[in-house]
């Protein structure tokens, strides 16, 4: 079986039944950092560093609050490390101990979050990680034998050894990255970056505001200096199986995929959730927009528009899946920004992915939308993509 079995609604629903008759205590995990709300930000930090979870539960009286994570406390540059968690605490919805599976993939893909509480009345009782989720992936025969070029996430970012860690760090808050693959001047990878090595070198006691963590980091270390060189990586044929034991044995997050020695792209944790996410049974497509500010309304409403006209078109082709789409911006001299935006659209059981960058925020994105309408109209005529390679 393939992505594209999952149109065949007949199998789809026997695969949803295969995946949501699972239980969550299977994949949950009773033991797990906890914060309160007074605790400083620094103490945050080094239990971060300890602990190795970027994602941690903020919980006053036994009552859970919220979570608080590593890439939110760098975006709060001015305040100081000493200041309480409390202003940093994210929403996050909460999970039940009978939530369907695809349900909780659906809700890690909606958030972007790497850990999910499990709340029975207001007390957490447990954790979902991505890192126990995607082993669902593992134990259904029709998912396991899913090719990794059918879900790995390409064109992908990367860095060179000699770039310095805080352009590394910038292109994971920026683009809401975790990891991301080092390479030479012939698209090999020599190595890899994650937030675990950027935490474990970029947090110092002496720091006195979470902003002195970016001037750290603008000091000559290079990502050469921090990188993992044992790298593992995947050949882009091979079943998702093989991806899902290597994360899992060697708890990472993000694999390198090579065609030769060549990267190609990243199969991630996320994209596995996400397959998962797209098995579950909807009246409509599901559609998630992350990296929006709240003073983006009209660009919001605009967005959701072209969106909804893509639909009514392609529809008449293939029944849509579902849509996520990431903006990240880049702030120029002049202080305007120049925005990136990345979708992954899951329709007639193949996933289409696409980038745009533009000045303008709405264009850009509808640009975006437009190129994934072209993908969905040429995909019956394409016929030498990557994707549709044989050995």
């Amino acid at each position: 079986m393939g992505v594209k079995d999952l149109e065949d609604l007949k199998k789809l629903a026997m695969l949803r039944s295969q995946i949501d008759g699972m239980s969550v205590q299977k994949i949950m995990s009773a033991e797990f950092p906890t914060v309160s709300s007074d605790d400083r930000i620094a103490d945050v930090l080094a239990l971060m560093k300890e602990t190795k979870y970027q994602d941690i539960p903020v919980v006053d009286g036994g009552e859970f609050l919220g979570m608080v994570s590593y890439a939110s406390i760098l975006r709060k540059k001015s305040v100081t490390l000493d200041a309480k968690v409390k202003g940093l605490i994210k929403g996050m919805p909460a999970v039940s101990p009978t939530m369907e599976i695809t349900k909780i993939a659906e809700l890690m893909v909606s958030t972007n979050s790497r850990q999910l509480p499990i709340v029975t009345g207001k007390k957490v009782t447990g954790i979902i990680q991505r890192n126990r989720l995607i082993e669902v992936a593992r134990d259904i025969k029709a998912l396991k034998e899913i090719k990794v070029w059918e879900i790995m996430s390409n064109p992908v970012e990367s860095v060179k050894a000699n770039d310095l860690m805080d352009e590394a760090l910038e292109l994971m808050i920026r683009e809401d990255y975790r990891t991301i693959p080092v390479v030479n001047d012939m698209n090999g990878v020599v190595g890899i970056v994650g937030m675990r090595e950027i935490i474990d070198n970029n947090w110092k006691k002496d720091n006195k505001t979470i902003g002195d963590l970016e001037k750290s980091s603008r000091s000559q270390i290079t990502v050469e200096s921090i990188a993992l060189t044992s790298v593992k990586t995947i050949g882009w044929d091979e079943d998702i199986a093989a991806a899902v034991d290597m994360m899992v044995d060697n708890n990472i997050s993000t694999i390198p995929v090579l065609e030769g020695k060549e990267l190609v792209g990243v199969i991630t944790e996320y994209d596995i959730i996400e397959l998962l996410s797209a098995c579950r049974e909807r009246d409509m497509m599901f559609v998630q927009i992350s990296g929006l500010d709240d003073n983006e309304k009209d660009a919001t409403d605009a967005i959701y528009a072209d969106i909804e006209e893509m639909v009514k078109k392609v529809s008449k082709i293939y029944k849509p899946e579902s849509l996520t789409m990431h903006v990240s911006r880049y702030n120029d001299a002049g202080g305007n920004f120049k925005y990136s935006i990345s979708a992954r659209l899951f329709i007639n059981g193949t996933a289409v992915m696409a980038k745009e960058v533009g000045w303008d925020l709405i264009k850009t994105a509808a640009d975006l939308i437009e190129k994934l309408e072209d993908a969905v109209v040429n995909m019956k005529d394409s016929k030498v993509t990557f994707r549709k390679r044989k050995k």
